[in-house]
């Protein structure tokens, strides 16, 4: 048996479900056996035959983000590849009073959730605040950002200069996207085109035809350059 967390007593319920459903789609998911301690809060798991060792490494972290108020069904998405899970301590920046918690809390929150709202819309990481625990889920992106934003209301800073920033940051990404996708347009149209004989030839041949179209015919060397044959051109006469 093989410990993975410690969660607080009333998580308890929420992790084994109704009728035992969520401690079942924990147990399919990851082809494992749970068995959590009622009273001490403790879950260890009992691996099957066959399991997948990256499975076996994040499931922790799915029992960690449970324990600590994150709905199961987002949970298990740290399962996944491409997300990840991160925790804060409201305590490691306020300390252990109550008054502070809950105004640095208020910060994190905002009027009507609105801030937390807008730090998820902008980075797609989902957020929860439990106790004095922030709970942060998601991909190599958008957890970044959304965590540095955390940190900095952590610290202190105004609301919108975090929120300039994050939306700065989106921006960058979004166009390094939009860059990264043009090359690889790009190289897969070079591809095909060594695939087809002549084709590169034929759209030189277009491109300039074109650009030489837009000649100013009162530009009377840009029309003897324009009249010019290239290489691969040939002027034939046939009498009718």
């Amino acid at each position: 048996m093989e410990g993975l967390a410690r969660i607080p007593q009333d998580r308890i319920a929420v992790l084994i479900g109704r009728k035992g459903a969520t401690r079942r789609a924990l147990e399919e998911a990851t082809n494992s056996t749970l068995h959590i301690d009622s009273t001490s809060g403790d879950v260890s798991v009992v691996w099957n035959d066959e399991f997948d060792p990256i499975v076996r490494m994040k499931f922790p972290d799915v029992i960690r983000a449970i324990g600590r108020g994150m709905n199961p069904e987002r949970a298990l998405q740290l399962l996944n590849d491409d997300h990840h899970l991160m925790l804060y301590d409201m305590r490691e920046y306020v300390g252990k009073n109550a008054n502070q918690q809950r105004r640095i809390r208020s910060r994190l929150i905002g009027r009507n959730g609105r801030i937390r709202e807008l730090i998820e819309e902008h980075s797609g990481a989902e957020i929860v605040i439990y106790g004095s625990t922030v709970v942060i889920i998601g991909d190599e992106e958008g957890l970044p950002l959304a965590g540095q934003a955390i940190e900095r209301l952590l610290q202190g800073a105004e609301h919108s200069s975090v929120l300039k920033h994050l939306e700065t940051e989106r921006r960058k990404k979004r166009m390094a996207a939009r860059n990264l996708e043009s090359i690889d347009l790009r190289d897969e149209s070079e591809r095909f085109a060594a695939l087809v004989p002549g084709l590169d030839a034929a759209r030189r041949k277009r491109e300039r035809r074109y650009k030489d179209a837009q000649v100013d015919p009162s530009d009377e060397g840009a029309v003897e350059e324009m009249m010019e044959l290239a290489e691969d051109e040939s002027v034939g006469f046939e009498e009718e």
